[in-house]
């Protein structure tokens, strides 16, 4: 049954480590507004910096949803659930923040990735826990992994910073969200590191 934690411990950390996707969630403050929902998964692209804040890549590809939904209020929530082994589901509801490639931190976090960071990565989701919980999963089908996809990574590598800034601003809802929120800069900054 669930289970509400104080703080990542070694168990926690572990198991979100151990887990080849999760999945955030956020949404605008307006009651009309889209909540969004994105899976994530390219490895080591997720590290636990303590035992109350995690941090992962935002890469391009795809919209800015949770960059605008943190920008505006900062709720996010990330889950993880197991497709092999016991069954568990985590859960982190927390304070998210999007860490730009102009900000003074960004080549400190961005460190913290190794090699998994890339040619797209656009920001860092900094995400402070203020509720963490875990329950069975005993409703997850078991799932077999296959292995990393390597698409999304060879297609941005094959660009310049240059011609990727030029990508971000020719793609819909990167700089406004879909509800107009404000969301990545643009153009978008050069990265620092």
């Amino acid at each position: 049954m669930g289970k509400l934690h104080a703080r990542i411990d070694d168990r926690l950390r572990r198991f979100i480590e151990e887990q080849p996707v999760f999945f955030t969630a956020t949404a605008p403050l307006a009651g009309d507004g889209h909540v969004n929902l994105s899976p994530k998964g390219r490895s080591g692209t997720l590290v636990v910096i303590d035992d109350q804040t995690l941090a992962y890549l935002d890469f391009g590809g795809s919209g800015a949803e949770t960059i605008a939904h943190v920008r505006e209020n900062g709720r996010i929530t990330l889950m993880w659930c197991a497709f092999s082994g016991p069954p568990n589901i985590v859960r982190i509801h927390g304070e998210g923040e999007a860490v730009f490639r102009d900000d003074p931190r960004w080549g400190g976090l961005v460190a913290l990735f190794g090699e998994a960071d890339g040619p797209a990565a656009r920001a860092v989701i900094v995400v402070r826990a203020r509720r963490i919980t875990d329950v069975c999963g005993y409703a997850v089908p078991f799932m077999e992994y296959q292995g990393e996809r390597t698409l999304h990574a060879e297609y941005f590598g094959r660009k310049t910073d240059d011609e990727f800034a030029a990508y971000c601003e020719k793609k819909d809802h990167i700089g406004t969200s879909v509800d107009g929120l404000p969301a990545l800069p643009l153009p978008l900054p050069p990265r620092t590191v």
